[in-house]
């Protein structure tokens, strides 16, 4: 069946753009320019991926979203100018799962939405020595506890987790979890790691999951069994 996308937007040319370039790659899409439609619209369509501006006549953007994950893992991707809002948009407070900044290539925002729609039909990662990641809900657990993780520690530890004794750099971590390297540094990526093993040593300190290489970058261990 066509994916619908469903494309939140009040500048018309801008929708229609991202609706020709959509298209061509066989997408059905559907336009709304004003915020207060978006909800009900979502209840009534169930589209399989919402582009969805920042900025909106009627109601913000960043509501819009926070309300649908009460209800829908629908797959968003926030188009936005205000930089200063990528940690929020990426949080687990508003859980959308990618963002674009303006101005932005069509084609970039096409593989963005082929990108996420792929990964959310993946399969919830196995259990794999006391540690399980659930890709669908952003959670991962530590023989039944919550390690109460964001959205980009999970995505930083499911990225390492999927290949484990591979090193990353800094650089290759930030282009899978930053796609924009506008707006990070090299030391934005060492905070999040330091986070999370923190979180991951408060239930499992006799663990190390994440092992930092000198001039190298990160690597994942899987779990030691003593």
């Amino acid at each position: 069946m066509t994916q619908t996308i469903m494309i939140v937007e009040d500048e018309e040319k801008l929708a229609s753009l991202l609706g020709d370039y959509l298209k061509q790659s066989g997408f059905e899409t559907e336009w709304i320019a004003n915020g207060t439609e978006v909800v009900p619209r979502v209840r009534e369509k169930q589209p399989d991926l919402m582009l969805l501006d920042l900025m909106l006549p009627g109601r913000d953007g960043l509501e819009i979203c926070k309300e649908i994950r009460t209800f829908s893992k629908l797959p968003i991707i926030m188009i936005t100018a205000r930089v200063e809002e990528i940690d929020r948009l990426l949080g687990l407070e508003l859980g959308a799962d990618d963002y674009v900044c303006k101005p932005f290539s069509p084609r970039e925002v096409v593989a963005r939405v082929k990108t996420v729609l792929r990964r959310s039909v993946e399969q919830p990662a196995p259990s794999a020595g006391g540690l399980t990641l659930d890709q669908d809900r952003y959670s991962a657990q530590w023989q039944g506890h919550d390690l109460d993780l964001t959205v980009v520690e999970f995505k930083l530890l499911h990225f390492l987790y999927q290949t484990p004794g591979r090193i990353y750099s800094r650089t290759q971590l930030m282009d899978r979890i930053y796609p924009d390297q506008r707006i990070v540094s090299d030391r934005t990526i060492d905070s999040h790691i330091k986070k999370l093993r923190k979180k991951i040593s408060a239930v499992a300190p006799d663990q190390e999951l994440i092992h930092s290489i000198y001039g190298a970058g990160y690597k994942y261990e899987p779990p030691s069994h003593n």
